[in-house]
């Protein structure tokens, strides 16, 4: 009889309750708006920039102050969730989220837009590696999987599909309605909380036991790094005073985080769960994922902007080929993580957006939209492959209560190098086009034959077409014929640039064959 009594209880464990179903998923919610709003302004750049009257080398801090505020607080996020209680943090965070990027669309300035974003990122990137949580902590083992799989949607998905909902957003109904997209989903997220995440008592004593000395040299490290990051190239790199400044702050800081964390007996980040093996090449892994992932998202519409002169829908409706495959497969990953061994299944994933990357290594000007959507269409179902069993891996050895710092270091570590990759991709291509604006420039000249009949045919053209000065048509075909190399020249170094994805690519399969195998669902133990 103690049998019978006992067997329902064990199924029960096996399987989450349909109140921490909703929770999880109101966390999901949460962790895709703040995903979904790095990248959301992407292609909106230019309107924004007009909106708020800043120049386009200021604009792109529209993105990395969102960032910054965001990578400073993910670390925070378990010592912060423990000072106020899970659930009092959580549903904070999710209002001020959407109160500040309501603001967002009232700012009036450069400055006023860097505050409310870094605001906005600052409450918004709880939201990251609080779903995460309630992943490893509420679901049984059996279940991880899938909540793994909604994850990944957030933490993959959300990045593709944010340029095509801005661009869409910003062509019909004005840039100002990006930072209204994320009112509704935070109250829907707010009430669910509400009613399902059980109450706890506030520990406001820990606060005077806090580790103050790793988040001061934490934020401002990060800070300071970040800001080297997306100013760098503008003022040439350590060419430049200030830079250089940031570096040595960047550099100061950083290690005397990591001394501190190693040392401090109550750690913000407990860098000791890199010791654990299978995190420590997960982490790995998901740094150079992380590179390529936002990588990818950067550079794309950068070259239909830049080359092929696209406004901000066109852009998002060629990106949203990389998203929008993925609704059907994530799904589906977690029955393959029961099947094969998960090392093997993030690696074909890893190796196939590996293979779309380097799909785009032989553009021309002639490489626009229609080229896009096979290399696209394969970079989705290799990213659909990819973060749900490595996040599995990452955490098949963490322990319950590890699981909030598990979740700050990968989820910070993969959008750090997402910004990393941004940067050094943005040097990439500036670099490369000098590079080869000069390669090019040694053949076309006005002792080559070709090019003196190539400028005689345009300068016909130009006579044709309404210029009745014979000295200014040849100028206005001097001047074609220059913007012609410098697209050719554009154009070839965004193919370097999807080659240097792809080898980082290539660098996070290398790395998961330091992982030990895992079974799926072998997550961190839950509190079920």
């Amino acid at each position: 009889m103690a049998r019978e009594l006992q067997l329902p209880q064990a199924i029960a464990a096996d399987k989450a309750s349909l109140t921490t179903w909703i929770a999880v998923m109101a966390g999901m919610i949460g962790a895709f708006m703040a995903v979904l709003n790095i990248q959301i302004t992407n292609a909106s750049l230019l309107d924004i920039e007009g909106g708020i009257g800043t120049g386009v080398d200021n604009g792109a801090w529209v993105s990395t102050a969102y960032l910054i505020g965001e990578i400073v607080v993910i670390p925070l996020t378990g010592y912060l969730s423990r000072v106020f209680s899970f659930r009092v943090y959580i549903i904070a965070s999710t209002f001020f989220f959407a109160m500040f990027s309501m603001a967002c669309a009232f700012a009036h300035d450069l400055g006023s837009m860097i505050i409310l974003r870094g605001l906005q990122g600052f409450s918004g990137g709880v939201l990251i590696p609080m779903a995460f949580t309630m992943v490893v902590t509420k679901l049984p083992k059996r279940q991880q999987p899938m909540g793994m799989a909604m994850f990944a949607l957030s933490a993959t998905f959300a990045p593709a599909i944010g340029p095509t909902i801005g661009g869409y957003l910003t062509e019909n109904y004005g840039w100002q309605t990006i930072f209204f997209i994320n009112t509704a989903p935070s109250f829907l997220m707010i009430a669910a909380l509400w009613v399902t995440l059980e109450r706890e008592p506030m520990q406001i004593r820990l606060l005077k036991e806090g580790d103050w000395a790793g988040i001061l040299t934490m934020a401002i490290g990060l800070s300071a790094l970040q800001t080297l990051l997306e100013e760098g190239n503008k003022d040439d790199w350590f060419g430049s005073p200030f830079i250089v400044r940031l570096a040595i702050v960047a550099a100061v800081s950083l290690t005397a985080f990591v001394w501190i964390e190693l040392r401090a007996a109550k750690p913000l980040v407990d860098l000791r769960l890199l010791g654990n093996r299978n995190f420590l090449s997960g982490t790995i892994s998901n740094c150079f994922v992380g590179f390529a992932l936002y990588g990818t998202v950067y550079v794309l519409p950068e070259y239909l902007g830049q080359v092929q002169g696209y406004n901000a829908e066109q852009i998002g409706n060629v990106i949203a080929w990389t998203g929008l495959p993925q609704l059907l497969l994530i799904p589906l990953v977690p029955l393959l993580m029961k099947r094969f061994d998960i090392r093997y299944i993030t690696m074909a994933g890893v190796l196939i957006f590996a293979a779309s990357c380097f799909m785009n290594t032989e553009m021309s000007l002639n490489y626009s939209g229609d080229q896009f959507l096979f290399p696209d269409i394969i970079r989705a179902i290799g990213q659909a492959m990819v973060l749900t069993p490595l996040a599995a891996i990452a955490t098949s050895n963490i322990a319950a209560k590890d699981a909030a710092n598990a979740s700050g270091i990968f989820n910070m570590s993969r959008n750090l190098a997402g910004a990393i990759g941004t940067a050094a991709l943005e040097t990439i291509i500036t670099k490369r086009e000098q590079f080869h604006s000069n390669i090019i420039g040694q053949s076309v000249t006005l002792f080559r034959d070709e090019v003196r009949q190539r400028l005689s045919e345009m300068t016909n053209y130009f006579l044709a077409h309404g210029v009745a000065d014979h000295a200014l048509a040849q100028h206005k075909a001097l001047v074609a014929l220059g913007d012609t190399v410098r697209r050719q020249a554009l154009t070839m170094s965004f193919s370097d640039t999807f080659a240097v994805i792809g080898v980082m690519l290539v660098l996070a399969a290398v790395s998961l064959l330091f992982a030990r195998k895992t079974r799926a669902g072998a997550g961190a133990a839950g509190a079920h």
